[in-house]
């Protein structure tokens, strides 16, 4: 474990708000670790400020210190790919959902066994979120239906199903007793989580929703879509307030858009969102303007399926051919970023 050796990278594109300027930038070292994962790697998320959760197709859920390159831990309970990992910042709890139809709950101190699992889906569980108090979770499924779960029993609580839902993604909004879920039909849906009921329907999108992510302060929200070629291939913010509308776009990958995030305040005085894609690319936009920052391209990686943010500097993206890579953000000349480490 740990560092294994160092590889030379060459970052040649940069955008800037306006427009795209190619430069032959300084070469640039990515550290290689001991790969977290043998297989294409489907979800990550930061457990703490030095450890990461991750979830692959080799049916492992792997808690990482990406500080350090070290394996922490290795879970095995599923008996098919992980689709999705999540859980509370800071916690020593987090969860898995997975194509065998369930979602299960781990201990990063306990002894590698499952400590609860919830069963009640029919098909595989493609949105899995975490009440903030870490007192319920809420899944979702190609099935059609939520499921809003009691995380100390294992009871289903709730369930709701809805014609043609089939669910991509869930995530809770803070402070508030909502969930957002992204979906196959297209929509974007705010759920009461009390009654598991839909408060709200967003106007319906031309592609399919692939993600969606929550602002930190819950005023607004952001998702993404599918498509080919540049068509679709977009990120949407709305705002999650009174008006509830569309505020802006931001267009320029030219594949499958899979996860959006908003990256930490006091980053750069620009508040700024992060994407990645199926193109083998991480963009930062300008939230308020839909500008593209910076591009960084990710060569050899395959299609880019996941972003967790770490701490005020550091990005995660999973991948399908080249493990978990490390992003360094920086605003020293304009805000952008670099990869620094891979695993």
């Amino acid at each position: 474990m740990g560092k294994l050796q160092s590889k030379i990278k060459h970052n040649t594109y940069k955008y800037r708000a306006e427009a795209h300027v190619e430069e032959n930038g300084p070469a640039k070292v990515v550290q290689e670790y001991k790969g977290a994962h043998v297989d294409a790697v489907n979800s990550v998320t930061a457990l703490n400020s030095d450890l990461c959760v991750s979830g692959g197709k080799d049916k492992m859920v792997v808690a990482y210190n990406w500080r350090s390159g070290d394996i922490m831990k290795q879970f095995k309970g599923h008996e098919r790919e992980i689709t999705k990992v999540a859980c509370v910042f800071g916690s020593n709890q987090f969860f898995s959902a997975s194509r065998d139809k369930t979602a299960i709950l781990w201990e990063l101190n306990g002894n590698s066994q499952p400590v609860q699992q919830f069963l009640g889906h029919d098909m595989v569980v493609t949105g899995l979120a975490v009440s903030p108090d870490s007192s319920q979770i809420c899944t979702g499924s190609r099935d059609n239906s939520l499921c809003m779960w009691d995380i100390k029993t294992g009871e289903c609580l709730q369930k709701t199903t809805i014609s043609r839902n089939l669910v991509t993604h869930l995530c809770w909004v803070p402070g508030e007793p909502l969930l957002l879920q992204t979906s196959e039909d297209k929509s974007i849906r705010i759920w009461d989580s009390r009654r598991l009921q839909v408060a709200h329907k967003f106007p319906v999108k031309q592609h399919i929703q692939t993600y969606c992510d929550v602002s930190p302060d819950g005023y607004n929200c952001v998702s993404c879509s599918s498509g080919f070629g540049g068509e679709g291939c977009e990120a949407t913010l709305w705002d999650l307030r009174q008006t509830r509308s569309k505020i802006c776009e931001y267009k320029g990958h030219f594949q499958t858009v899979t996860s959006c995030v908003f990256l930490p305040n006091g980053l750069s005085l620009i508040p700024a969102i992060a994407t990645s894609s199926y193109d083998n690319k991480v963009k930062i936009w300008n939230k308020d303007t839909g500008a593209c920052l910076f591009t960084l391209p990710l060569d050899g990686s395959g299609p880019l399926v996941s972003l967790a943010v770490c701490d005020t500097s550091s990005l995660l993206c999973a991948s399908f051919n080249s493990g978990i890579h490390l992003l360094r953000i920086s605003n020293s000349k304009g805000l952008q970023i670099q990869e620094v480490a891979k695993f």
